[in-house]
């Protein structure tokens, strides 16, 4: 394991390059964490025929939803180690370990052969490293939360920790802007099905090493290092996170709605856009890609405005306009003929989700006391978007390759209508926040 220098010195509380600069360390591994997972999903539409032979695109396309979705299995085991690592050896040591386990994970998809080449086992081995995947941004998320709100100042925190969702989203546009510059410049469509999809996976694993060393000069957090001296075994424990129950199941109920229209509209949108929509690969990654670049730069906007007016209001906003617009949206862009008019109606649905992905990170490292922050905040979400996030894609194309894709949207939107409830019912964790603690 990486070791945790526990006796280096932190600058002043109020020197604010340093808290630029570990912010920005911070989000740049949680960038190259996310490139690397999404990846997978940006380019499944050319790699789908080569694990799982066929001739009908959409089952192809659900059999890689289906190893998309078995991956997010493994995030509650990730968020639970990781967590507990995080809790007892520190944040820095979690983060690093975590980035260098997907480096692995994409290497395995970069160069594993096609069903032609090995039969059953090229579908198994691809299981295997999206597992290895899984497990590294199961880890990922809750402790890059815990450690850009703990190295936030009180009065920006929202804003700062906004940055876990911009760098996240970044990702994504990493592998979507490559997959446009491989469509467009270099690669034709057939050299992208036969190895072109192997690149963005090369690259996500020298990237990954990028952010190992950067990770690696990271200052650990003033919370941990200052927390009060307690036995290891409360560190990071199950039984001590047990104790916080309605702090838990906050965390569930937020989650559930938010994650669920977030993979609908970022993850899932491209395939739709495809398969649904009837707009070619090339039109539906360009639309995509513009999407999110400016989802993206909402996060920050979103995110200090919840500094101003508290978490509360963003996400009680989200859950109103989701329960009311999902269907409405969804059903107008499934007959929408124009790029124009799907992007226009796919920012209003990202407007409206930017209320729940701006804050989300910040609302749950603020439920938590610091000896069980980065498990509080990365265990119950990584079992919530196992269940709800990790299978949209899948259910989303099983309904549709069913005939019914329209109850997909009654779906989402009853997800959304539950946390809206929670939304209602819980405190405004900007006035309770326990990191003060």
């Amino acid at each position: 394991m990486i070791e945790t220098n526990t006796s280096e010195t932190l600058p002043h509380k109020d020197d604010t390059s340093w808290r630029l600069k570990a912010i920005m360390g911070g989000s740049i591994g949680n960038l190259v964490e996310w490139y690397d997972w999404y990846a997978y999903s940006a380019f499944s539409l050319y790699f789908a025929g080569t694990f799982f032979p066929g001739s009908n695109p959409t089952v192809q396309l659900i059999n890689t939803a289906g190893i998309f979705a078995v991956g997010f299995l493994m995030r509650p085991i990730g968020g639970y180690l990781f967590g507990k690592l995080a809790d007892t050896k520190g944040r820095k040591e979690a983060m690093t370990l975590s980035v260098l386990l997907m480096s692995f994970g994409s290497l395995l998809i970069a160069f594993l052969p096609g069903y032609s080449t090995i039969g059953i086992s090229a579908p198994i081995l691809l299981l295997v490293a999206r597992l290895l995947q899984g497990l590294s941004v199961g880890g990922e998320y809750g402790t890059s939360a815990t450690y850009l709100s703990e190295v936030a100042t009180k009065e920006r925190r929202g804003f700062y920790s906004s940055f876990q969702y911009v760098t996240l989203i970044g990702g994504q546009l990493i592998a979507l802007g490559l997959q446009l510059i491989l469509q467009r410049i270099f690669l034709t469509e057939q050299q992208m099905h036969e190895w072109g999809w192997r690149i963005p996976f090369v690259i996500g694993a020298i990237l990954s090493l990028i952010a190992l060393y950067l990770r690696s000069n990271l200052h650990e957090t003033e919370a941990f290092r200052n927390k009060s001296t307690s036995p290891a075994k409360k560190e990071g424990s199950i039984k001590e996170l047990l104790k916080h129950p309605k702090a838990l199941s906050v965390v569930v109920g937020l989650t559930l709605g938010g994650t669920l229209a977030f993979y609908t509209y970022t993850t899932y949108m491209q395939k739709f856009l495809v398969n649904t929509v009837g707009l070619t690969k090339g039109q539906s990654t360009t639309l995509t890609f513009c999407s999110l670049l400016i989802f993206a730069l909402l996060q920050p906007v979103f995110g200090a405005l919840s500094d101003k007016v508290g978490r509360r209001p963003l996400l009680i906003g989200f859950g109103v306009l989701g329960t009311l617009c999902t269907v409405p949206l969804l059903t107008t862009l499934s007959h929408t003929s124009t790029m124009w008019g799907a992007f226009g109606l796919l920012m209003g649905a990202l407007l409206i989700v930017s209320g729940y992905t701006s804050i989300n990170a910040v609302v749950k490292a603020e439920l938590f006391p610091v000896e069980v922050r980065a498990l509080g905040v990365g265990l119950p979400y990584s079992i919530t978007v196992a269940i709800f996030g990790g299978t949209a894609e899948y259910l989303a194309l099983w309904f549709k390759n069913a005939g019914h894709e329209s109850y997909y949207y009654w779906y989402v939107t009853v997800c959304i209508l539950i946390s809206l409830i929670v939304y209602i019912t819980m405190k405004d964790t900007k006035h309770t926040s326990l990191i003060e603690h």
